[in-house]
């Protein structure tokens, strides 16, 4: 079906991009430009399988990545009224995109979520104790979550998928709608909760030598630890605007202004961090990756 080339390459990989038009996709493509890697970002629906056959025939990747997916605008409250478009991309595409690679021999790294989970007895706020990559996701409180834990367990039983959980990317680009940071500094209220997150400067190129090494599985992809609302905001006003003011509400008077409720959770992320040692903790990579390259209070 067609699809762009960009991109030139010295080494072997050849990586076919689903997701053009995201986030993560554009990225990804700028990542592969900067490394010189050979990438064409794909054409075809994911529900399409003749499409996706074709992509495939056409440009013959060592890899595939999906970054393709609904996750509704502005937010997932949009998902509740649109559950048929839901299901037809974020688990009707993304299996057939999986079955295909599967058939074809192709590794498939899955840009997932980790908003499967939420806090409980087991694993509480406060406590460093992370839901882990082999742990049941137990929040089903949004359709959207609903349909990516489905499609996950599904997933599990293909050998050739990588599944990287993402929970509230967060990247130096403070312009950018879909960035958490940019979200809360808009709110007219925010609830301060610690939540693991992923720092998509550091952990993008680190899914991209996550395919070079064939890695597959189900793989937490934040940064360790966690971080609250209000300490990031206090970091944003330190580096970025000091006269910044924020107000915070609780989980109940949240729940008056959207229609799903929220995932809050802690991930344990120590296999990635045993797979990528130099891996930064959620705190640090703020500061180094976001706060610092977009300074613009003078250091005292």
């Amino acid at each position: 079906m067609g699809a762009t080339a960009n991109g030139t390459s010295a080494q072997p990989f050849k990586f076919l991009i689903y997701g053009r038009t995201g986030w993560i996709g554009g990225l990804l493509g700028k990542l592969c430009e900067a490394q010189n890697i050979d990438y064409v970002y794909g054409s075809g629906r994911l529900q399409n399988r003749v499409d996706l056959e074709a992509d495939i025939a056409s440009v013959k990747p060592t890899h595939v990545f999906n970054a393709a997916g609904v996750t509704g605008r502005p937010n997932v409250d949009w998902c509740e009224s649109h559950k048929v478009e839901t299901i037809r991309t974020n688990v009707v595409g993304t299996l057939t995109l999986a079955d295909v690679c599967r058939e074809k021999g192709l590794v498939l790294i899955n840009y997932a979520t980790g908003c499967i989970f939420e806090y409980d007895a087991a694993h509480s706020l406060g406590s460093g104790i992370g839901f882990k990559e082999e742990d049941t996701p137990n929040f089903i409180g949004s359709f959207y979550s609903k349909t990516k834990a489905m499609v996950e367990d599904l997933l599990n039983n293909y050998e050739n998928v990588c599944t990287l959980r993402v929970r509230m990317p967060i990247s130096s680009d403070l312009s950018n709608p879909r960035n958490f940071i940019t979200k809360i500094t808009r709110y007219e209220k925010v609830v301060d909760i610690p939540n693991s997150m992923t720092i998509l400067d550091e952990l993008l190129p680190i899914s991209i030598e996550m395919a070079k090494r064939n890695l597959t599985g189900i793989y937490n992809f934040t940064n360790p630890g966690v971080v609250s609302h209000n300490e990031i905001l206090e970091m944003y006003k330190e580096y970025i605007d000091p006269s910044f003011t924020y107000k915070n509400f609780t989980l109940e008077e949240q729940a008056k202004v959207i229609v799903a409720p929220r995932s809050n959770n802690e991930l344990d992320a120590s296999k990635l961090k045993k797979e990528f040692p130099e891996l930064l903790s959620i705190k640090e990579s703020l500061i180094q990756n976001v706060f610092k390259p977009n300074r613009k209070t003078p250091v005292v």
